[in-house]
């Protein structure tokens, strides 16, 4: 199995602004995990290969050093694809994205709502060209989050569909297909070939989730789904199972998730999807 979204950042990485709204949202939980843990859970879910990230938006207090994610990597006892956390209102992110080519990282984790930045802003073209042309894959927080210095309108797929039109050779991932905005998502990944989502988190509301799958079947887009866990948040067996889940509901007179769907979550290479050799 293939896992497009894992974490490897740590409490030392987020700072105490982060605190309250986690425990609210998440309730009293350690966040802590060592390499060996990592690699047991993705063992233990049949994961093969996984890209690992941790985030940077400055604004919410987070930051997670590319030398972390290299670090940790190293440890991990799977094939990993590290990817580096940019905050594109960092003066600096320029020297973090250079620093990330260095290291062969091959994808960026971006999380604007929290960062409080525009993605399809065109001050940022020029970093969108070099990412086109460095063959990186851009990874978005889509969607809903608990943090309160948030800002949900920099979270919405239509931005990211700004982005795809004028820069339609860039390969970019929309995380959590966008939840709850699952519908705008799978039309914006129609629309743009280069443009996919994982289905990370969407087990978690299984009314949510059990839509967005069947409308990913009824518009003809399954095949530009990815999965994805949300380590540490869930487990890639948590997620595999959340999926099934969902693929057994089946409502009298409704549509329903077919077998097929599931096998193409949990079986393809999501990595030669997205052009990762």
């Amino acid at each position: 199995m293939f896992d497009i979204h894992t974490h490897c950042h740590q409490p030392q990485h987020k700072g105490h602004v982060n605190d309250d709204y986690s425990r609210r949202a998440y309730g009293e939980r350690d966040w802590s995990f060592t390499p060996a843990q990592f690699s047991a859970a993705m063992r233990e879910g049949g994961v093969t290969r996984a890209a690992v990230f941790g985030v940077t938006a400055l604004a919410s207090d987070l930051l997670t050093p590319n030398q972390w994610v290299e670090e940790f990597c190293a440890q991990v006892d799977i094939d990993t694809v590290p990817f580096m956390s940019l905050d594109l209102n960092d003066p600096g992110y320029w020297d973090v994205f250079e620093d990330g080519i260095r290291r062969g990282f091959k994808g960026i984790k971006l999380y604007p709502t929290a960062a409080l930045f525009d993605p399809s802003s065109e001050e940022f073209d020029p970093f969108y060209r070099a990412a086109t042309e460095h063959g990186i894959v851009l990874l978005w927080h889509q969607g809903a989050t608990p943090n309160p210095m948030a800002k949900l309108s920099f979270s919405m797929p239509f931005l990211i569909d700004e982005v795809a039109r004028r820069h339609p050779g860039l390969t970019q991932v929309l995380a959590h297909m966008a939840h709850p905005w699952q519908r705008e998502a799978i039309i914006v990944i129609r629309k743009n070939p280069r443009v996919f989502a994982d289905v990370s988190a969407n087990w978690e509301r299984p009314q949510d989730g059990f839509a967005a799958l069947v409308r990913a079947q009824e518009w003809g887009v399954v095949d530009r789904l990815l999965f994805g866990s949300d380590f540490p948040h869930w487990t890639p067996r948590e997620g595999a199972d959340g999926l099934r889940s969902l693929a057994a509901r089946k409502p009298t007179d409704m549509p329903h998730i077919l077998p097929s769907t599931i096998e193409h979550l949990l079986e393809s290479d999501h990595f030669r999807t997205l052009g990762i050799h």
